[in-house]
């Protein structure tokens, strides 16, 4: 098993991009194994659009992988999301770990553009169904409930062979989905005990599909981390809009508070329900504040996550 620590952006909390990019910077040089990008296309807030972050990383850094947590696929056109895809792998020299997903209800998205939520799920397997067709090098002629190609096929291909594929979801539709298609599974804003039966369930599915080729490190969390006290005003700020969207998370077993025993106590506890990746999501408001929880994070827990110590 590989455990393995990532960082995570669900806004901007830099003053300007050279900000942005000493960070990136510093991510790079002190071991963090990836990057990952909120997919927000509608935010009041500034929010980077994923793919254009991910193709901008794969410019700056030379080690660090990427993904985004989770591009939503009925916002997307499954030809150009395979293109963009897999023109990021072949820049980046095959850093790319596209994480694709069904979206969820609160996401503003699709109240929005006035997509419905219902049929969501047919039209990420009939998305995915498209992409990893042109991920492998062939001509698709496809005639679907929501797409239809004909003699479509994309140069260059993805480097990696074949482009991992990262799935997100806890529905039996994304369990399924992700035993049927997926090289990985990422988990939204669920605490540990939520997460548990759901891997459970998957490798369950996985077993019964007669996959050997699924990597028993492949399961990923992301949570949200800060070094401080639970009566931060950061922190409280942050639990209040977590209550507010998801009344059934509880932020008291999702969130790392306090010091680096207590960030790797939580890190345990999803580590005991399966988990082996992890996006951390520093607790910040500002680029000075980021960089302090970063550094702090990359000085007492990354090296004890991924071993060096």
């Amino acid at each position: 098993m590989s455990d393995r620590i990532g960082l995570g952006l669900t806004n901007f909390p830099f003053d300007d991009v050279k900000g942005l990019w000493r960070w990136i910077d510093l991510c790079e040089a002190r071991g963090v194994d990836s990057i990952w990008q909120t997919d927000r296309l509608l935010s009041k807030q500034p929010i980077l659009e994923a793919m254009s972050f991910m193709a901008a990383l794969a410019a700056r850094t030379e080690r660090l992988k990427f993904g985004m947590n989770v591009v939503v696929l009925a916002f997307r056109d499954p030809l150009v999301l395979a293109k963009q895809s897999a023109t990021i792998d072949f820049l980046s020299g095959g850093r790319f770990l596209p994480a694709l997903g069904v979206g969820g209800p609160i996401a503003p998205e699709f109240e929005g553009t006035n997509r419905p939520l219902r049929g969501r799920g047919r039209i990420a397997d009939e998305a995915i169904e498209i992409m990893t067709a042109l991920w492998r090098g062939e001509t698709v002629t496809h005639a679907g409930e929501h797409y239809q190609y004909r003699d479509v096929s994309i140069a260059p291909l993805p480097v990696q062979q074949p482009l991992p594929l990262w799935i997100g979801g806890a529905s039996p539709a994304a369990i399924r989905r992700t035993a049927r298609l997926g090289s990985g599974w990422v988990a939204g804003l669920q605490d540990p005990e939520q997460i548990g039966p759901v891997i459970a369930a998957i490798k369950a599915a996985i077993a019964e599909a007669g996959r050997t080729d699924f990597e028993p490190d492949h399961f990923g969390a992301g949570l949200s981390y800060r070094f401080g006290s639970w009566d931060d005003p950061e922190v409280e700020q942050a639990a209040a809009a977590f209550r507010a969207r998801l009344p059934e998370v509880r932020p008291e077993k999702y969130f790392a508070v306090g010091d680096a025993a207590d960030v790797l106590a939580r890190v345990d506890e999803f580590r005991a329900a399966g988990v082996a990746k992890f996006i951390m999501r520093p607790i910040a408001t500002n680029e000075t504040d980021i960089v302090r929880q970063t550094e702090r994070l990359l000085d007492d827990v990354l090296p004890v996550v991924h071993g060096d110590r």
